[in-house]
């Protein structure tokens, strides 16, 4: 009898578990490398390149994403990143430079280590993302992107929000993706941007599942309402998990399309306030 009631009793519990949503593995949701974009800390770097990176070593980050800075070598700003056992497994380009030359991103990047080149804004009239503008795209990105393959480099695309200007039966970044080469294109998905300019992260992660490669991760304040610009006031990134996007959903769907590299790109003015509880938010979640 009392075996009975046991079963029935832990029954009820796991039921009542899964209803109100308490129901947890216990397991790390976020079980990967701390990443962090340079670009969170915009306003030390130019002051003080040692204690910025001195700052990052000490929030937990082991990875990070960005360039190099003002007035060092890649080979010397490595060296320094090694020294703290930070990784920089992606760097950024601008358009028109790795367009112009992508020799010299190429050779950059390997100066740094990293695998991962990401390009994250396309040139075009603002609010006015065109067709024209994803065919240019389309071509200067298949291009690039064999070059770099063929360098042991793969080019991703960072989404921000104006790509997904409606477009046939979906948007102009359905358009880029289903035209660019899936051997020599990958994505790195901005979920603040996504959801800013009117996507599910989610749904767009299962739609294009292993073309993600990477992933900023960030939060939209609770209440705003997006648009096709691209851009909108710092205050409005807001600390992981107390914004409008639901984390746990967005990791769980990168983990499963096999996503390894997250960076934590904090844009707000608040950087040395929100980066460490968006550290304990990630840190905190349990499957």
């Amino acid at each position: 009898m009392f075996a009975k009631l046991s079963v029935v009793l832990g029954l009820s519990l796991g039921w009542l578990g899964m209803e109100t949503g308490l129901a947890q593995s216990g397991k790390p949701l976020y079980t990967f490398p701390l990443g962090v974009q340079a670009y969170t800390y915009r306003h030390t770097f130019p002051k003080d390149v040692v204690a910025t990176l001195d700052t990052i070593k000490a929030q937990g980050f082991t990875e990070m994403e960005g360039g190099v800075p003002k007035g060092l070598t890649a080979e010397a700003y490595k060296k320094m990143l090694d020294e703290r056992g930070i990784s920089m497994p992606a760097t950024g380009a601008g358009y028109e430079e790795i367009v112009k030359d992508p020799m010299a991103v190429v050779k950059q990047a390997k100066a740094l280590g990293a695998s991962y080149v990401m390009v994250a804004w396309i040139p075009h009239q603002k609010s006015n993302f065109t067709l024209a503008n994803a065919q240019q795209a389309v071509t200067d990105f298949n291009r690039v992107g064999k070059i770099l393959k063929e360098n042991g480099l793969t080019f991703c695309y960072h989404d921000h929000g104006y790509e997904f200007q409606p477009y046939q039966n979906g948007t102009l970044f359905d358009y880029i993706v289903q035209n660019t080469d899936p051997k020599y294109v990958s994505f790195e998905m901005d979920i603040l941007w996504t959801t800013f300019g009117g996507a599910d992260p989610v749904a767009l992660l299962n739609k294009y599942g292993s073309r993600w490669k990477l992933m900023h991760l960030k939060d939209l304040k609770k209440g705003i309402t997006g648009d096709l610009s691209g851009g909108t006031p710092p205050e409005n990134d807001v600390v992981l998990g107390q914004g409008q996007i639901d984390m746990p959903a967005v990791l769980k769907a990168a983990r499963k399309v096999g996503i390894k590299h997250y960076f934590i790109e904090d844009e707000s003015n608040q950087e040395s306030v929100q980066v460490p509880k968006s550290v304990a938010y990630l840190k905190g979640l349990r499957m």
